[in-house]
């Protein structure tokens, strides 16, 4: 693990982003443990440390992510790169009726961004948006991935996986 990760792991762990108890996921499952992402990015050096490491490995010249956790995230990178960012909604608003914040062109590639992931449905759910409106998605990063099949669902889709960090990182510090 490279150093601002090994430091990223640490600051979330210092932070407990890593709380332990009984927890319902957006998947539906049960776990006793949840990473939480969005209120450690309410930590400005967290968000900070978060969005340098992700300037680096960016590739495309726009982001996209899902409400409400790679929000924060998808700021952060779109201001530190000077790229626009698309965020994907979890249902149509009223007003303009989209399912989405910001442009999506065709044939334009776009990274994906998330905070955490675990079965990698909503990042699949998040690619097959833009693709279907015509972007070019083949890369998926995440703050943790909680090895627990994201991986592999994205990679059956044609999507490469990319986390800062997973949970055995967290786990063995």
């Amino acid at each position: 693990m490279e150093n601002k990760s090994k430091t990223l792991a640490s600051a979330l762990l210092r932070e407990k982003a890593v709380k332990f108890g009984d927890f319902i996921l957006t998947s539906g499952r049960h776990s006793d443990y949840y990473v939480d992402i969005k209120d450690a990015c309410a930590e400005p050096m967290i968000l900070h440390l978060i969005v340098e490491i992700l300037k680096e490995k960016i590739v495309e010249k726009k982001v996209a992510g899902v409400e409400l956790g790679a929000v924060p995230i998808l700021v952060g990178v779109s201001y530190a790169l000077n790229i626009p960012y698309v965020i994907k909604r979890k249902e149509i608003k009223h007003g303009t009726g989209r399912l989405n914040i910001g442009v999506i062109n065709n044939d334009e590639p776009i990274d994906v961004i998330e905070d955490v992931v675990t079965t990698g449905n909503s990042s699949l759910e998040c690619v097959k948006y833009l693709r279907e409106n015509g972007a070019l998605v083949s890369r998926v990063f995440c703050v943790v991935d909680r090895e627990e099949g994201g991986k592999e669902l994205l990679q059956t889709n044609g999507v490469k996986l990319i986390p800062i960090l997973t949970i055995s990182d967290l786990r063995s510090r």
